[in-house]
């Protein structure tokens, strides 16, 4: 029986998942292997009958630049009671590649560590998938799929500014980026909003959606203050992450609840609640100020990969077989900007239980600042004056205080 490799996504979809499952395809299959591609993820792989489908370069050739993913994504994370050897030997699989981000990787780690224990000879290769960029890659690496999102996320971002320009309003936007901010950075510098709102920003101050809301306010009056009336405030859905139940529940949106009791923030629309609060805090202050929400995340993930990723996936998908053929497992696949192909190991950016820790937008970096202190609008100790005609207590509303970066 021929060697195979088994290729399988899992997570959301993020563009260039079709150029990696094609390069993998291509590059393994002109070398003797079957190509097998699994359907619903590691469920599929734990199954008793898996749902996979074998690979050719037609089949290959025909996805690669196309938006989404040919084989079907699932978010099932199996326990470690689960895991099975079956499957890899009675396809003969060599080579298991996962496409995915921190969750894909995490199980992908301890997977490779339980067919080692059972003596079962697999190399196992992970490629970084996410559009939140938040897989630790060394610095300056992206995950695939970020700049495409972050491209298409600009093109819709730039015209909500146009649409508040036009109108005299506001827009309140909430962006994709679970625990970390780098996709609601990215779109809101490209654009030069006047506020984003990322979850480390909040690293010397718990998040509330209390200290949310009055940066916003700081930025609309900062604007006034300015004679500019309109401006849109991007805020990273990744602060929920950080917030206790109590504190979503308090909002008094009326939520649906999982079998834990926890709100299930999938059914809501983030933005929603961000302006609700907004446009609750702006009526108790008497400013009047239009605001309308806009949720940014579903249509970025399947858009057509720009040509960054496009080639930066086809590399990715190469490299693969380029460590597979050193004699490498247990780890990323990672590609610098001279094309050189290296392994992160995922024991070196694990934590104690297997699990990939996530990569946060660092505040403190020049770039970070540079767009923070020169491009966002919001009040400082020399606005207070001018300020107070709109609320009673202008320092509550000072940026540097309400992220208690004055200290």
């Amino acid at each position: 029986m021929k060697n195979a490799v088994a290729i399988l996504c899992a997570g959301g979809p993020a563009p260039g998942i079709n150029t990696v499952i094609s390069s993998v395809t291509k590059i393994f299959s002109q070398n003797g292997y079957k190509v097998i591609g699994l359907n619903g993820g590691y469920k599929s792989l734990v199954s008793d009958e898996p749902d996979f489908v074998y690979l050719d370069f037609e089949t290959a050739d025909n996805i690669y630049c196309r938006g989404g993913s040919a084989l079907v994504m699932s978010r099932y994370k199996p326990a470690d009671k689960e895991f099975r050897t079956d499957f890899f030997e009675r396809y003969n699989v060599k080579v298991l590649v996962t496409i995915g981000g921190d969750d894909t990787a995490s199980t992908a780690n301890r997977l490779t560590k339980f067919l080692k224990q059972k003596g079962i000879d697999v190399s196992s290769i992970h490629v970084p998938k996410t559009i939140d960029n938040d897989l630790p890659l060394p610095a300056g690496y992206p995950t695939f799929g970020y700049n495409s999102a972050k491209e298409e996320g600009v093109k819709l971002a730039t015209t909500l500014y146009e649409d508040a320009r036009t109108s005299g309003n506001w827009f309140v936007v909430s962006a994709m980026g679970r625990e970390a901010g780098h996709l609601a950075f990215g779109i809101g510098a490209a654009c030069h909003y006047p506020m984003i709102v990322i979850p480390e920003m909040f690293n010397k101050t718990p998040i509330t959606f209390d200290k949310i809301a009055r940066l916003v306010i700081s930025s609309m009056v900062k604007r006034r203050l300015m004679g500019i009336p309109y401006g849109v405030a991007i805020i990273s859905e990744g602060v929920f992450h950080f917030m206790t139940d109590e504190e979503v529940i308090n909002t008094g949106v009326q939520f649906t609840y999982d079998e834990h009791g926890h709100p299930e923030l999938g059914n809501v629309s983030k933005s929603h609640i961000f302006n609700m609060l907004v446009q609750q805090k702006l009526k108790t202050l008497r400013i009047k100020v239009k605001s309308r929400p806009n949720e940014m995340g579903y249509e970025l993930r399947c858009c057509r990969p720009i040509a960054y990723d496009l080639s930066y996936a086809t590399q990715l998908g190469l490299g693969v077989y380029e460590l597979y053929e050193a004699g490498h497992t247990g780890c990323m696949v990672t590609v610098g900007r001279d094309g050189s192909v290296e392994p992160l190991f995922m024991d070196s950016v694990a934590d104690k239980d297997g699990k990939i820790m996530p990569r946060l937008v660092d505040v403190e970096s020049r770039k970070v600042q540079q767009i923070i202190q020169n491009n966002l609008h919001y009040i400082t100790p020399e606005d207070y004056k001018g300020a107070s005609k709109y609320v009673d207590n202008p320092e509550e509303y000072d940026f540097l205080k309400i992220l208690e970066w004055d200290k």
